[in-house]
């Protein structure tokens, strides 16, 4: 068991904290697999209801070790093993945007390279006013991993090809501009917003959450408008079978707070 990684599941929501804060959370094999398995349980674990992502220290994640690669004896490995291995670990990216559970990404400091993939691959990112925003990968002569061209593609548009090839390094306040951050607070303010953020979403209807990321994940992906209208009627006529539908409209008529019990 590796200590880079610290999980902490309180009252609905896991929290996944990135831990190499001497340097700046850079990604090494164990810190990324232990994040990998940590989410392979948390899509499936009913206990968790939503994911809070951070890391320790100054930084969010510096992305790759750099140091580490310039170390790597490259003619040790195949492409083929390379490339397979890479490619189990992106699955982080997939699993926090595809998870029925909401996934928030706290972003204190750098959010570099594959750092800041995963943070763009949460559902929501909050940052702090000392946070700061950048591809990287350019710099070190990669081209890029762990969803970057697609995230950013998708939240940038055209713009995203500008960020990529140029690496700009972008602030909190312009981060919120372009649309990367949903929310920017102060930084000693930021695991207190991310935690009051967590628990209002695992307080809350936690299959009708999955179904609505369902439809946006869908709507990412390139499903038409007769596809996003058939997603959306069988996904919402599910959610109207649900207890915490019930409870919602008994609430609304009787004009006070629904208690979800999360069935």
């Amino acid at each position: 068991m590796t200590t880079e990684l610290i999980e902490h599941l309180e009252q609905g929501v896991l929290t996944l904290t990135l831990n190499r804060p001497e340097r700046l959370n850079a990604l090494t094999v164990p810190m990324t697999e232990a994040l990998l398995a940590a989410l392979r349980r948390a899509a499936v674990d009913t206990k968790v209801r939503a994911v809070v992502l951070t890391g320790a220290g100054r930084a969010f994640c510096a992305g790759g070790d750099v140091k580490a690669m310039a170390e790597d004896d490259a003619t040790q490995h195949t492409l083929e093993s390379r490339t397979l291995q890479l490619r189990e670990h992106m699955e982080c990216s997939r699993l926090l945007r595809e998870m029925p559970k909401p996934t928030i990404a706290a972003v204190r400091g750098a959010a570099a390279g594959a750092g800041l993939s995963l943070a763009l691959a949460c559902d929501l990112l909050l940052a702090s006013e000392t946070a700061k925003f950048t591809s990287a990968f350019v710099k070190v002569g990669l081209s890029g991993d762990f969803g970057s061209t697609w995230f950013l593609t998708q939240l940038l548009g055209p713009r995203a090809r500008a960020f990529a090839l140029l690496s700009p390094v972008v602030k909190a306040d312009e981060a919120l501009q372009l649309g990367l951050a949903a929310r920017v607070v102060a930084d000693a303010e930021l695991d207190a917003e991310a935690a009051t953020l967590a628990h209002q979403l695992a307080d809350g209807p936690s299959i009708t959450i999955g179904h609505i990321k369902a439809n946006l994940n869908a709507a990412e992906q390139g499903a038409t408008l007769a596809q996003a209208l058939d997603h959306e009627a069988i996904r919402h006529i599910r959610c109207g079978m649900t207890e915490d539908h019930q409870e919602a409209a008994r609430a609304f008529v009787e004009k006070r707070a629904p208690k979800f019990v999360h069935r």
